[in-house]
């Protein structure tokens, strides 16, 4: 694993089907929360070792910060992130994500996490049931930003920022039809059959929807907004490629209990051979956009 530090130049929702960002929020819920928690990926500990350096976090009961998981799912992001806060609060507006999410931490022993149900546009209105006048220490937001609204976000988010604090845009690798290597292309070939359409969502990850955070977080009142940038390799078998990819289409266009064998059997057979015992090499690339307010 390698990580790097420059200043930036400036959920799949369906790849196929899902509704545009600000047209409506997808439904994430029952079997597609259940394939979210079991195999989306979770976050090394450099994404923690670098929000800790970025923003100065502090764990001390009474003294220490509080963070805000928007967009949480599952707690991929929120119950490690426990470790080094006083407390985070997960925001989904997905009752099964949080059920989820409130399972992971009971089975982990996290009890300094609270979850909400709620969106981005919400945010403003938690002013109103914190202490202090700028109560968040980090916000942390994954590949849940492109059904936001950045500039109102990032606007409402810098006045609840402690000063030294910020906001944390981390994107957790390409989905899973949108990376560069054979089984990728592969698999995005036979969604492309399958739905009718071409497959070009990226998720917030590609280069000028980062561009475009970045600047959302500079007007917004944000500083020294940079981008730190995580490697490492991974593997992914056929079973969990394909977990991860139904963790990523919304319930109304997964397809039903009784079609999904066939479905499944088709991108299967489109795939070729996993290469190695350990399945699909992944090069996976975390891109963690930073401000500070």
């Amino acid at each position: 694993m390698t990580s790097s530090s420059a200043p930036a130049s400036a959920s799949v929702p369906s790849a196929a089907s899902a509704p545009e960002p600000g047209s409506g929020l997808p439904d994430f819920s029952g079997e597609v929360a259940a394939y979210y928690a079991e195999y989306r990926r979770g976050y090394p500990p450099a994404v923690f070792d670098a929000l800790v350096r970025a923003f100065g976090l502090d764990a001390h009961a009474g003294i220490g910060d509080l963070a805000l998981d928007l967009g949480c799912g599952t707690g991929q992001l929120a119950l490690p992130l426990a470790a080094h806060v006083r407390t985070v609060i997960g925001l989904d507006p997905e009752p099964d994500m949080l059920r989820g999410a409130r399972a992971a931490a009971d089975r982990a022993g996290v009890r300094n996490a609270l979850w909400l149900l709620g969106t981005d546009a919400d945010v403003p209105g938690l002013a109103a049931l914190l202490p202090g006048d700028r109560p968040f220490g980090v916000t942390v937001i994954g590949n849940a930003l492109h059904w936001m609204q950045p500039e109102e976000l990032f606007g409402a988010l810098c006045p609840l920022t402690r000063p030294g604090g910020g906001v944390a845009v981390i994107a957790n690798g390409a989905p899973v039809w949108a990376q560069d290597s054979d089984w990728s292309q592969a698999l995005r070939g036979a969604l492309e059959e399958h739905f009718g359409r071409p497959i070009t969502a990226s998720c917030g990850t590609d280069g000028a929807e980062r561009e475009r955070y970045a600047d959302a977080l500079k007007a917004a009142g944000f500083t020294d907004v940079r981008e730190t940038v995580i490697d490492y390799e991974d593997a992914l078998t056929p079973d969990q490629l394909l977990g991860t990819l139904f963790s990523a289409i919304p319930a109304t266009s997964l397809p039903s209990q009784a079609e999904r064998p066939a479905f499944a059997a088709r991108l299967r057979a489109a795939l070729p051979a996993p290469p190695t015992a350990a399945g699909y090499p992944e090069q996976v690339r975390i891109s963690l956009l930073t401000g500070r307010a």
